[in-house]
């Protein structure tokens, strides 16, 4: 826990708290989100630590987790003030860092600009361009597919679900919270695979567009989002036919949860779906609930899901695929390469093949056949596990 000293553009000092957490690396060095956002605290980041454990020990890659974050919003601030935050930020992070022991990545609040500035601060604080961070530009050592991984694996999972029961993600009715990184990708795979995406959201409120998002509503959320920074509510504005409900903080529910649909994807922030958000999914028909957040599902909507056979992914392992891509652009870091778009693709899909796979032989070795969070659960632990007892007492 350190202190993040900063001035802002009106030269008043400001100061935030910032958390780093290295909770395992038995299997490798940690790796997991840095998160800039005002309801970080200690509590947050080591829940956020511990599932990514079993996420990265479920991506076949060499990776411990951790995780890291401060209570500052960039939302509001000038490029300026986002800088030196960094910089600040990165004085004291330095410290706990390297490719080879704690390697954060991009979370809520940290996209290319925060990467680009923490990656900077740190290559003068140690002289050295090492892959200590993921989520780089691709001209100074990132990789390609990594702002797209965890979106597109996060449908690819979806897909391979679909098929154990004889369906295809094609033509089905989707629903895709939030309208960051991972909403945006999720829902561009799902328009290229023939489904058919009806809402986003934002902490706002969300959108309903009965006629559907196609490829060029998506590239205007994208404009909006990336680039101008605006709020979702322009959606509607721009197409009239789209329904705006604004967030209610009083209601017990999320009304985008009672939209009728065949598939969910959850990819805003933890515990976005409720038990009744859950019976209203279910009253809907929903037949697979694929989480592309982490833990957007509450354990009361999980027992629900569950209980009546819906087909549930928990995010440790539909949306591993950001942190595969990750590890991919360290492994391109190590050997000075650069792969093309379609290698990095297609390794991508290849380790979510994986983690389905593995995911459903864990639950049916264990005596729940069909229970993706028991067979993830269950996987990740024991790969952990017996590295943790391989290693002896250390």
């Amino acid at each position: 826990t350190f202190r993040v000293p900063w001035v802002d553009d009106q030269s008043r000092i400001r100061v935030n708290r910032g958390y780093a957490i290295e909770m395992n690396s038995s299997i490798g060095p940690y790796k997991g989100g840095m998160r800039f956002h005002p309801s970080v605290n200690q509590s947050i980041l080591k829940f956020l630590a511990f599932e990514q454990v079993f996420k990265n020990a479920l991506t076949t890659l060499p990776l411990g987790g951790g995780a890291a974050g401060c209570d500052f919003e960039p939302k509001g601030k000038s490029d300026d003030e986002v800088m030196r935050f960094c910089q600040s930020f990165m004085a004291e992070m330095v410290r706990h860092m390297g490719a080879h022991t704690d390697i954060p990545g991009g979370d809520i609040g940290v996209g290319s600009r925060e990467i680009g500035y923490l990656f900077g601060a740190y290559k003068k604080l140690t002289n050295q361009f090492t892959g200590a961070l993921t989520g780089k530009g691709l001209q100074w050592g990132g990789s390609r597919f990594r702002p797209e991984a965890a979106g597109y694996g996060c449908v690819y999972f979806a897909a391979e679900m679909l098929a154990t029961r004889g369906m295809a993600i094609e033509e089905q009715t989707c629903l895709v919270s939030g309208s960051g990184n991972v909403a945006q990708h999720t829902a561009e795979k799902l328009i290229q695979l023939g489904a058919r995406v009806v809402t986003l959201s934002d902490s706002s409120g969300h959108v309903f567009d009965p006629d559907g998002i196609d490829a060029e509503k998506l590239a205007f959320v994208k404009r909006l989002k990336n680039l101008r920074r605006g709020r979702i509510r322009e959606y509607a504005d721009k197409y009239p036919h789209a329904v705006y409900t604004p967030a209610d903080p009083s209601l017990d529910h999320n009304p985008l949860w009672s939209r009728r649909a065949d598939c969910v994807f959850p990819c805003a922030t933890q515990n976005e779906i409720g038990e009744k958000d859950a019976y209203a999914l279910i009253n809907n028909s929903v037949k697979l609930v694929c989480e592309g957040a982490n833990m957007p599902c509450s354990s009361e909507a999980i027992a629900v899901l569950l209980g009546k056979k819906i087909l549930y992914a928990p995010g440790k392992a539909a949306n591993a695929g950001g942190v595969a891509v990750s590890g991919l652009e360290l492994v391109q870091n190590s050997m000075r390469l650069s792969w093309l778009g379609e290698e990095v693709d297609e390794r991508l899909r290849i380790i979510i093949r994986e983690i389905h796979r593995t995911c459903l032989e864990a639950a049916e070795e264990y005596g729940t056949p069909g229970n993706y969070l028991n067979g993830a659960n269950i996987a990740g632990f024991v790969k952990v596990v017996n590295a943790m007892v391989d290693q002896g007492v250390v």
